[in-house]
């Protein structure tokens, strides 16, 4: 059984291009509480197959951590743009390819407790040519190549580490494994 939360305020404490923090006041057993979190307009995550059955992933310098990392292509959904159109233009964008085949296989909530943020994964099929990506100007990206078991030695060895591609890999390694047999 659920407790009764009931929302008496929200305000917004910031805003810039990319989320915005807000603060709640609610009331839970007729006492008052506040609750601090930042909010987006979602992500897209595209795990890019080729013909030959490899994954295209990125290798990117993440500034937070300050270090690359090695992750499926994604990034945030503009406003008035789909999941489907953010999707589209990540893949071009970071990975440098399109394809005109997506589907949606799930979604999560990477920082349930801190943001609100839902993930969007999408698988890319029939990646139909290569083009030069449009990194900007805070993105050096790489384009790493690989097969599905390659990806899961690489998580064993560390070298992929960010909780948003574990969690897609989690979602769509089946579909590799299903195709196996």
């Amino acid at each position: 059984m659920h407790k009764k939360y009931k929302k008496n305020s929200e305000e917004i404490i910031h805003e810039n291009p990319w989320w915005v923090y807000k603060h709640d006041n609610y009331k839970c057993e007729e006492k008052d509480y506040d609750y601090y979190y930042g909010e987006t307009l979602g992500n897209v995550i595209v795990v890019p197959v080729l013909d030959d059955g490899r994954i295209a992933l990125i290798r990117q310098y993440r500034y937070l951590q300050d270090r690359s990392g090695i992750e499926f292509p994604m990034g945030g959904i503009l406003v008035d743009e789909t999941p489907s159109q953010a999707a589209i233009r990540k893949l071009r964008e970071e990975a440098g390819l399109e394809s005109t085949n997506f589907s949606k296989v799930g979604e999560f909530e990477p920082m349930q407790g801190l943001m609100k943020d839902r993930s969007n994964v999408f698988l890319a099929n029939e990646i139909s040519s290569q083009v030069e990506n449009s990194q900007g100007a805070m993105e050096d990206i790489e384009l790493v190549l690989r097969r599905p078991d390659e990806i899961n030695e690489m998580i064993k060895r560390g070298e992929i580490w960010s909780g948003q591609t574990l969690a897609t890999w989690t979602l769509v390694c089946n579909f590799f494994i299903a195709n196996k047999k």
